[in-house]
C-alpha cells in the first residue's frame, strides 16, 4: 500500500507538472498575431479650419426629435459652402430624413463602389442640466484643446473629419480608383428611415457595395481593464433588438383581501425567473474572436486564461459573464425596463405588464428570445406580448478576412500608431444595420480615441471631441480614402 501511494504521488507530480509545461507553452505561443503595420501618415489638411467647421457645425440644432426644425436645412446648405469643392465633384441626393447621399465617382468602373458614412443628427440636451455643461451645449465653443457640444462625439465629428479630408484629397487632384459614396443621415437617432432609403436606393439601382463604414465602435484608450495598449475594435456586426410585454390579468378587488399571488406578483415573479436564467451565451463566433484577438494583449498571467480555453472556459466564462460591458458581448441581454400595475396603493391591479428589452447576440433569433421567455417563466397566466414592430435581427457579420477590413484596420494604424486591432461587436444601434443590406461588408467604429472620461459624455453632459482627434480622424479617412 506505501508503494502504491508512493506511486500515485509521484505520478501526480509528474502530471500537474506536465499540466504547467502545457499550459505555460500554450501561453507562449498565444501572442499577438502579425499585426498590420503601415506607415503614419499626415494628410496635411488646415486643422485650425477643420475645427471652426466643426464648431459652426454643432451650433445647427439638429436635435432627431424634431425634425421640422429648419436646422436640417440649413445644416445642409453649411456643407455646401463649407465644402466647395466636394459639392462641385461629386454628385449629390437628398433622401428621407433630409439625409444626403454624395457619389464621388472612381476611375475603374469595374470595381465595387465603397460607403462612408456619419450622421448630423443629435440626441436633446436635458434643460435640467443645462447648468452643469461647461460650455453651451450648441455654441460649438473652442476651449482648452476641445470643441465643446452636443454632437461633437456623436456624429457630427466624424462627418467633418471625413469631409474635410475629401476636400482637402480633391484640392490636390486625387481620384480615388473606386467609386466612394457618404452617406449622411438625418435621423439616425430614432431609427435611421434615412439610412434605410440610402440602402433601397442603392438596391434599386443595382449598386453592391463592397463595404460600408459607419460609427459603432472607437479607439479604445485604458477603457479594457488591465490592457494599456489602446484598442481599435473594428465591428463586424452589431445586435439585433426586440422588446417582450409580460402581461398578468386579474379580479382585482381591495388590497385587505388579496390572493395568495396578485397579478403584480405574478409579473413580478416572471421578471425575477428572467433575471436570474440570462439567455445562454459563451465564446463563439463573432464573441470568440473579438476576445481571442484581445486575450493575446494582456500580461502573461492573464493570457494563461485566454489561452488554455480548453480547460479554464468556465473560469473565463464567469469572469466575463460578471461585468456589464463584456457580459454583453457574449449574449443577449435581458434588461427589464418599465413595470405597470395598480393606479392606487389599496387596490389589486386588474392587469399587471413588465417590459423586457432584449439586445440580440447575432447567434440568436427573435423566436429563439420568445422560446427562451417562455421557458423560463414557466407561467401560462403570464401572456408574452410581442412589439413587432421596432424588433430586429442583429445584423450579417462580415469578414474580418476581406480587403475592406484590411484597409480601414492599416488606416487606424496610420493614424493612430501601434494598437491592438480586433474584430467586434456593436451592443447597441446604428445606422450600419440599414447599410448592411446593400453591402457584402459593414464595418463600425469612429475614428477617434476615447477614454473612460468620455463615456459618460455620449448623449451626456459636457460632449466634446478633441483637436487632436479631429486631426486623427482626419488622418485616417484620407488615409483610407486614398486606398481606395
Amino acid at each position: 500500500m506505501g508503494k502504491f501511494l508512493k506511486r500515485l504521488a509521484i505520478g501526480i507530480v509528474v502530471l500537474t507538472l506536465l499540466l504547467v509545461a502545457v499550459l505555460t507553452i500554450n501561453t507562449l505561443w498565444y501572442t499577438p498575431d502579425k499585426a498590420a503595420t503601415a506607415d503614419p501618415f499626415v494628410l496635411g489638411a488646415d486643422i485650425d479650419q477643420a475645427t471652426d467647421l466643426l464648431s459652426q457645425a454643432v451650433q445647427f440644432q439638429t436635435v432627431s426629435t424634431d425634425p421640422t426644425r429648419p436646422d436640417f436645412a440649413a445644416f445642409l446648405a453649411f456643407l455646401q459652402s463649407a465644402y466647395p469643392q466636394v459639392h462641385a465633384t461629386t454628385d449629390r441626393i437628398i433622401l428621407t430624413a433630409q439625409t444626403p447621399l454624395y457619389k464621388w465617382t472612381g476611375t475603374n468602373p469595374d470595381l465595387q463602389p465603397v460607403l462612408l458614412a456619419a450622421h448630423y443628427d443629435v440626441v436633446p440636451v436635458a434643460q435640467d442640466s443645462l447648468d452643469q455643461w461647461s460650455f453651451d451645449p450648441f455654441a460649438g465653443t473652442v476651449a482648452d484643446g476641445f470643441v465643446w457640444g452636443r454632437g461633437t462625439l456623436d456624429d457630427k465629428g466624424t462627418l467633418v473629419a471625413l469631409l474635410s479630408a475629401a476636400e482637402h484629397l480633391i484640392g490636390t487632384g486625387f481620384e480615388p480608383e473606386r467609386t466612394v459614396y457618404f452617406s449622411f443621415g438625418g435621423d439616425e437617432e430614432v431609427g435611421g428611415q434615412g439610412a434605410q432609403a440610402v440602402a433601397q436606393y442603392l438596391i434599386d439601382n443595382d449598386i453592391q457595395l463592397d463595404w460600408a463604414l459607419d460609427e459603432g465602435s472607437f479607439v479604445l484608450d485604458r477603457i479594457i481593464p488591465g490592457l494599456d495598449v489602446p484598442v481599435a475594435s473594428i465591428n463586424l456586426s452589431e445586435k439585433g433588438y426586440v422588446t417582450l410585454i409580460l402581461v398578468a390579468k386579474g379580479a382585482g378587488g381591495h388590497s385587505s383581501m388579496p390572493p395568495r399571488m396578485t397579478v403584480v406578483g405574478r409579473v413580478a415573479r416572471a421578471v425575477d425567473r428572467l433575471q436570474n436564467a440570462p439567455v445562454p451565451g459563451g465564446l463563439t463566433g463573432i464573441s470568440e474572436g473579438f476576445f481571442d484577438a484581445l486575450g493575446r494583449h494582456f500580461t502573461f498571467e492573464k493570457r494563461v486564461i485566454f489561452a488554455n480555453r480548453w480547460l479554464l472556459n468556465p473560469v473565463l466564462d464567469n469572469i466575463l459573464s460578471a461585468s456589464a460591458s463584456t457580459d454583453a458581448m457574449l449574449r443577449t441581454t435581458t434588461a427589464p425596463t418599465m413595470l405597470s400595475g395598480s393606479t392606487k396603493e389599496n387596490v389589486l391591479a386588474t392587469e399587471a405588464t413588465a417590459t423586457i428589452n432584449f439586445r440580440l447576440h447575432p447567434r440568436d433569433s427573435v423566436d429563439d428570445i420568445v422560446a427562451h421567455v417562455t421557458n423560463v417563466i414557466d407561467d401560462q397566466q403570464v401572456q408574452i406580448v410581442i412589439d413587432r414592430s421596432t424588433a430586429s435581427s442583429a445584423s450579417p457579420v462580415s469578414s474580418s478576412s476581406a480587403q475592406g477590413y484590411a484597409d480601414i484596420e492599416n488606416a487606424i494604424r496610420a493614424a493612430f500608431g501601434p494598437l491592438a486591432s480586433v474584430p467586434g461587436l456593436t451592443i447597441a444601434a446604428t445606422d450600419a444595420r440599414h447599410y448592411a443590406m446593400a453591402a457584402d461588408n459593414t464595418y463600425r467604429i469612429a475614428p477617434f480615441k476615447i477614454t473612460n472620461d468620455d463615456l459618460a459624455r455620449f448623449h451626456g453632459i459636457n460632449e466634446r471631441l478633441s483637436v487632436e482627434n479631429l486631426e486623427n480622424g482626419i488622418n485616417f479617412f484620407g488615409s483610407l480614402i486614398q486606398r481606395q
